[in-house]
């Protein structure tokens, strides 16, 4: 498939552990590449990556799709235009212990092989680094999307009745304070959303199950005209919306709201950060030098 000419972009959405070889290959192939998130499992191959992505001068996007989930791109131009100064930031994102029984009748029929390629061991055994994968690195995304960079957490992890709860205080770049909440998984309906506080304005999301494909909620409310603004209609094909940016990042060279391979490290970042704070009961800088104690 990588040796056709007429092949011009990959996606990549295979196993967590497979995303840089595959993504790599893809570029030395010269392929644009849309990788499934979270880019890679480590801080150090994900530093590999961008570099493999700034020398081939190739597009590579990152599949954390809530950025393509209309409501939340709609708070993030009104933070943008409206709020001016950030004062705080809190976003959760909570899986739900009800969640397969609302998935299983939505999705496809999985259909595997017994010859299908897997990462060694069981990476699923260690459900620390699992979930903070899977599911912390679209909080971590969603929060600097929102946010912008955050530069500092100081994390506690209580594990109880079978359920992981991360809560993280953190500092962004800009001096707004933030607060994100991990937990797998709540006794309640799926429950995810944001809050952000700023000079001009205040805004509340709510964000849904994605499997049902509809867009956040989003109350953002400006003290210039005294009025609540949201979307209304607003497309919640995300996934479809994701591609469709990606093809004209490609096509037109015009910046969409994709996650970039920068976008990726920095999201890897946060995380190790977060298991470190874990880890060390302190906090932590995030930085090149975060990886997990």
């Amino acid at each position: 498939m990588l040796a056709d000419p007429a092949v011009d972009a990959v996606v990549v959405a295979v196993a967590d552990q497979f995303h840089v070889d595959a993504s790599m290959r893809a570029l030395e192939a010269g392929k644009h590449v849309l990788v499934e998130k979270p880019m890679g499992v480590d801080v150090a191959e994900c530093e590999a990556l961008c570099a493999k992505v700034q020398e081939s001068g190739l597009v590579l996007q990152v599949g954390t799709m809530k950025r393509f989930d209309e409501g939340i791109a709609f708070a993030r131009d009104f933070i943008a235009t409206q709020m001016g100064e950030r004062i705080a930031l809190k976003a959760w994102y909570c899986d739900s212990t009800y969640r397969y029984t609302m998935t299983d009748a939505l999705q496809p029929t999985p259909v595997s092989s017994a010859t299908v390629r897997r990462p060694e061991g069981d990476p699923k055994s260690d459900r620390h680094r699992y979930y903070m994968l899977g599911h912390g690195s679209h909080l971590a995304d969603t929060a600097r999307f929102l946010g912008g960079d955050i530069v500092r957490v100081d994390a506690r992890l209580v594990e109880k009745a079978g359920a992981f709860c991360w809560f993280v205080g953190c500092d962004f770049a800009d001096g707004a304070a933030g607060h994100l909440d991990l937990t797998i998984a709540v006794r309640m309906d799926w429950h995810e959303g944001f809050q952000v506080y700023g000079e001009h304005g205040s805004i509340l999301g709510k964000t849904f199950q994605p499997w049902y494909l509809r867009s956040s909620e989003v109350e953002c409310f400006s003290t210039r005209d005294g009025r609540y603004h949201r979307p209304l209609g607003a497309d919640g094909h995300f996934w479809r919306r994701q591609a469709e940016g990606f093809a004209a990042t490609i096509l037109d060279g015009t910046p969409q709201h994709g996650a970039t391979a920068a976008d990726g490290l920095a999201a890897m970042r946060v995380m190790s950060a977060i298991e470190r704070s874990v880890a060390e009961g302190r906090p932590v800088d995030v930085d090149m030098l975060a990886e997990p104690a």
